[in-house]
């Protein structure tokens, strides 16, 4: 006598080492999802330490065994640091350097990546080759050449050697947007070609509005480099008006005694615009993080 299995429920049916499979890839996942928690929770453990410390009184930053959280939560630190330094003016210091950089290395690096792109020249590729030669050069390196070359100019003491030579590009850029280039059809360039476009109105209506992804990915990274660079602005900048965010916060370090909580405090107020930028770029930043690089 044949048995009925019209009612019996589909999962009954299936065999056991597919039900065993199933079971096991279901305890990965939550071991992934466990292990990815933890180290969520580590990254932002740091900028928990420091927020909880900003609103701490000094005493208490310094007990043992440490505080986990601030028993008496306190915004004097942030009224302190506010009230005897110039935090505004630093502010408007910092932006004014980061804004104008970014500013200008979207403008020359987007131009100089659609030139290794899309147009023929000889020795494009050799030179292409030199520009990412000079990543392999650090940075810091060129701090005392720039320093020698602005002196003269008497731009030591202003902004200017902050926010000139990074408007003029930099091979990151230019090797970023270059390959988001390539990873664009090219038909639409050579269909605008037929209407008579050249190659600056093509730059102008085609490439550039494409190129957004990589355009915001690019200045995000400009805004953080000039947002938090502390060693350029401490060479070039002697006076407290021309100081930078990153300098002022650095004024609660003293010789003998470093006020920490002021310091947690000013170090939340330099973090919080480049958090909040990059929330509002985050879509296009990761966008352009997968498009970017997948030709050579």
């Amino acid at each position: 006598m044949s048995r009925d299995l019209t009612h019996v429920p589909a999962y009954t049916l299936a065999p056991r080492w597919q039900m065993g499979f199933k079971t096991s890839t279901r305890i990965k996942k939550a071991l992934i999802t466990l292990v990815l928690i933890v180290l969520s929770l580590a990254a932002l453990f740091p900028f928990y330490w420091m927020v909880s410390g900003s609103l701490k009184t000094e005493f208490e930053t310094f007990q043992f065994p440490p505080t986990l959280y601030p028993h008496a939560p306190t915004l004097d630190n942030y009224l302190g640091i506010t009230h005897d330094l110039p935090f505004g003016l630093f502010y408007l210091n910092t932006l004014k350097i980061a804004g104008l950089s970014v500013l200008g290395q979207l403008i020359t690096s987007s131009l100089a990546g659609y030139a290794f792109a899309r147009l023929e020249f000889p020795g494009r590729d050799k030179l292409f080759l030199l520009v990412l030669g000079t990543m392999m050069v650090p940075a810091i390196i060129t701090i005392i050449p720039l320093y020698i070359l602005v002196y003269p100019l008497n731009w030591v003491n202003t902004h200017n050697p902050l926010i000139i030579p990074a408007m003029l590009g930099s091979a990151f850029g230019t090797f970023l947007l270059r390959q988001y280039m390539l990873s664009l059809p090219k038909e639409l360039e050579d269909a605008a070609r037929i209407d008579g476009c050249n190659s600056l109105q093509i730059y102008y209506y085609i490439a550039l509005p494409l190129m957004k992804p990589a355009l915001a990915t690019l200045a995000l990274f400009t805004f953080m480099a000039q947002w938090n660079d502390f060693f350029a602005p401490l060479i070039f900048l002697d006076k407290i008006e021309l100081y930078t965010v990153q300098l002022g916060a650095n004024l609660a370090q003293g010789q003998w005694h470093t006020d920490q909580p002021r310091l947690m405090a000013g170090s939340v107020m330099i973090t919080i615009p480049v958090l909040l930028i990059f929330l509002f770029l985050q879509r296009y930043f990761v966008r352009g993080i997968n498009l970017t690089g997948i030709q050579g």
